[in-house]
């Protein structure tokens, strides 16, 4: 068979075919019309897309009806329905089944065949916690107005009822002036430099060394909290330090105050709870002292955390008694992670809370691990502050020592954080800290300014936790981590200028007041502090001494005419009924 090509015109006048053609390319059908022969010839319109002119692969003598007329069979799609149905629909461009081949439910590998079923479990966990998360959110929102709605008026713990969080610390009384009341906005904006002392004047006390072990201790390896029933920690204020008032007397400074009074003003935008300071202005001196059994020497536990603890005070998550055993605590680690081995190193002087000559002091049976430095910055020209900053340990690193401070963070109950210390310390232990911080702003940043103010080169912290969340006296501890003090303040966003610019206010604002005492009180309900002039003998008969031992303990029992019985009005009168007592009873009728 051959294939006529035909006749193919000669164009002598440019590119291209002629004009008009001399002969038709191919030769017209037998009917007379005007499309080549032996070519079928399918209608369509522009709107439709072509396919395939032909198709030399298709099995003529299958689908043809007349084997004979194989030849056109190639040009005839109409003949194939899948063809036809794929010139007609858009569909046949695209893949038909993109699956892949069935695999054995059981076997080696059967558990790695789950994992794209992973993204949709994902998907599906992370709209839950969406939920759970707005719902959270609604309760606050109900639990803020309603603390506001009922806080209206400015009545301090109105809204919790007696729920000790919005509890003045100290009661103001009717015959009190408030001089003046100072908003937290107002803290936020200043700012003042103050050089590093020089020198310490003088370092008491002595320190023991940090047992390097503990760096090595999580939650697969945790360390039992033990008790030190023996070792006490000492909390005296500023007048009643005796070397503060030997300094006072030889006028080494016009200000005089501790690192814990210091803190809980430096860190005051912070801070929730009401806390107060009692400030004595004699002469030219300025005294900043705090009351016994202040809320300066505790611990709060959740003070900036959105989720209120429980108000019942027989409930051990309640916030009293969570900051009683965050305190206990606290003085535990630090006695803890220390090598008890005799090793010390001392210092100018001893620990001038202790009796030499007794070994012990009020309540301390045994002198723990503290050093005192007294420090002396200079906020202007003539005016100079003094304080007692306290350093709980020392570490030698290739031959140089450095100062420590040791505290501990103390988890309670996972519920209340919703982060658990035990599965999040190793893998996420920076989510843990965010928590901490978020929950505890202000007593981290307390913790944080004292290790500035004493100098330390490191601080460390301790994640302390309950064996059992409804055990509140047996701790673990889960791990001890190491910060430097000016790199971690960077962290928490701690500006010192900001710190420093707080307290140069406070004393320009109280040594412009005349001779007298003055106390500090942070509103239980609103963030600003209040300063009132008091009587100079307030918050004397707030002291009472540390409790005897029981053995020593003698129980008097004073009896009127009336036979009731009463208490006894002062400690040398009940001294002197009990040295009355011959026979040795611990009980004394009169």
């Amino acid at each position: 068979m051959g294939f006529d090509v035909g006749v193919v015109p000669f164009n002598p006048d440019g590119w291209g075919p002629p004009d008009t053609p001399a002969a038709p390319l191919l030769p017209p059908r037998l009917s007379g019309g005007s499309h080549p022969a032996n070519i079928p010839f399918a209608p369509f319109s522009r709107s439709e897309k072509l396919g395939r002119i032909a198709d030399w692969t298709r099995n003529a003598s299958a689908n043809a009806p007349h084997p004979s007329n194989s030849r056109d069979a190639v040009f005839d799609f109409a003949l194939d329905d899948a063809s036809a149905l794929a010139a007609d629909d858009d569909s046949s461009f695209r893949l038909v089944d993109a699956r892949p081949p069935p695999r054995p439910k059981f076997g080696p590998r059967w558990r790695f065949n789950q994992r794209p079923q992973l993204p949709q479990r994902r998907d599906e966990e992370v709209e839950a916690r969406r939920r759970e998360a707005e719902k959270e959110r609604a309760r606050r929102d109900r639990m803020y107005h309603l603390h506001r709605s009922n806080n209206a008026g400015g009545q301090a713990g109105s809204s919790r009822g007696s729920g000790p969080a919005f509890k003045s610390s100290v009661d103001i009384q009717p015959e009190w002036t408030m001089l003046d009341q100072i908003p937290f906005s107002t803290f936020t904006k200043l700012s003042f430099s103050v050089p590093d002392p020089p020198e310490d004047l003088l370092v008491c006390g002595s320190l023991e060394f940090y047992d390097r072990l503990y760096d090595r201790v999580n939650p697969k390896n945790e360390k039992r909290l033990e008790r030190f029933k023996a070792r006490s920690a000492v909390r005296v204020t500023t007048t009643d330090d005796p070397v503060i008032r030997r300094l006072a007397a030889a006028d080494k400074a016009t200000v005089f105050a501790t690192d814990a009074i210091l803190s809980a003003l430096m860190c005051a935008p912070r801070s929730v709870h009401s806390w107060d300071i009692v400030i004595q202005r004699v002469g030219n001196k300025l005294f900043l002292d705090k009351r016994d059994r202040s809320q300066i020497d505790m611990l709060p536990v959740n003070e900036t955390a959105q989720e209120p603890l429980p108000d019942s005070k027989d409930d051990i998550n309640s916030p009293q008694s969570l900051s009683e055993e965050a305190t206990e605590i606290n003085q535990k680690f630090a006695q803890q992670v220390l090598v008890r081995d005799g090793n010390k190193v001392t210092f100018d002087e001893p620990n001038p809370f202790v009796n030499s000559t007794e070994g012990s002091a009020a309540g301390v049976d045994e002198q723990g691990s503290i050093a005192y430095r007294y420090r002396r910055w200079r906020l202007d020209g003539d005016t100079y502050l003094v304080a007692r900053c306290e350093v709980h340990a020392v570490s030698d690193v290739k031959g140089q020592q450095s100062f420590m401070t040791l505290n501990a963070l103390n988890e309670f109950d996972p519920k209340y954080t919703g982060v658990d210390w035990r599965q999040k310390l190793e893998t996420q232990r920076g989510a843990v800290l965010a928590t901490e911080l978020k929950n505890n702003a202000n007593k981290l940043a307390r913790w944080t300014a004292q290790a500035l103010l004493s100098g330390a080169d490191i601080m460390k912290l301790g994640y302390v936790s309950r064996v059992h969340p409804r055990d509140r006296h047996n701790h673990v501890i889960l791990s001890v981590i190491g910060y430097k003090p000016r790199d971690f303040a960077a962290q928490i966003n701690l500006n010192t200028a900001n710190m420093w610019g707080i307290v140069k206010s406070i004393v320009d604002l109280c040594m412009k007041l005349g001779e007298g005492k003055y106390v500090l009180v942070k509103d239980p309900a609103k963030p600003q502090v209040r300063i009132y002039e008091v009587a100079p003998d307030a918050f004397e008969n707030d002291y009472m001494e540390e409790p005897l031992p029981e053995e020593e303990q003698v129980q008097v029992r004073l009896v009127d005419k009336d036979g009731e019985s009463g208490l006894v009005a002062d400690a040398e009168a009940a001294d002197g009924v009990a040295g009355g007592d011959e026979a040795g009873n611990n009980a004394v009728t009169i």
